[in-house]
């Protein structure tokens, strides 16, 4: 008999495969990103239908097998439900999704990113926070616990002194502490025009969600 394990994590991305089953990729605190099978996952009835979703958060009972694990059971404790409510909501919640898929492997320590995408997700939720703050705070924050923030922008003296200190703010402080603030127009508009700049410099791909929030802010 397989020897079960149990992790804690999210769904990131969960897609259709025989005639039943999902293939579904989980990003957990034990083991980073982990690719499994839910068989019978989408059988009206299945106690797998609804835990194998994006967005779901719990346990998951998953055992190992040659090439990729399999899920027998799961727990989940937050389904994000209010984000579903929200199309625009829905859209940064998948990009966050789609951001922490690029950025972990698996067998990494990936648990500050998956406390970073928990607590994110919560933040949309906040009524007295933007969703582009959240964004940005994400974004910057994504970065610097992947190792590739690059210090304050090339010249800083073009940037308001609010901008560089929520910069720093950012960069150094945990995870639980990091939605806290709010700010102006201005250093909202600044904070999106850095995080842009290193989008382009640092990631090699676009989001099919950003992409969306794109078309939705212009039209």
């Amino acid at each position: 008999m397989q020897e079960q394990i149990s992790v804690t994590g999210m769904v990131l991305r969960a897609e259709p495969t025989g005639e039943y089953d999902r293939r579904i990729v989980i990003l957990t605190r034990e083991r980073g990103k982990i690719a499994a099978f839910a068989r019978g996952a989408r059988k009206q009835g299945s106690r797998l239908l609804a835990s194998t979703n994006p967005f779901c958060f719990g346990q998951f009972r998953i055992y190992e097998g040659r090439t990729s694990y399999s899920v027998s059971e799961a727990a989940i404790s937050n389904y994000f439900e209010e984000l579903r409510d929200d199309y625009e909501k829905t859209c940064y919640g998948m990009y966050f999704l789609e951001v922490m898929d690029y950025y972990t492997r698996e067998n990494n320590q990936d648990q500050d990113m998956l406390k970073l995408l928990y607590q994110s997700l919560r933040a949309l939720l906040h009524k007295g926070l933007s969703d582009e703050l959240v964004r940005y705070i994400f974004e910057i924050k994504a970065l610097s616990l992947n190792g590739e923030y690059p210090g304050p922008p090339e010249k800083p003296e073009a940037y308001l002194d609010s901008t560089l200190y929520a910069l720093s703010f950012i960069v150094n402080t945990k995870v639980e502490k990091l939605y806290t603030f709010t700010v102006t127009k201005q250093v909202l508009a600044e904070l999106s025009q850095i995080t842009e700049a290193f989008r382009k410099r640092f990631v090699d791909r676009k989001f099919k969600s950003l992409e969306i929030l794109k078309e939705m802010k212009y039209n």
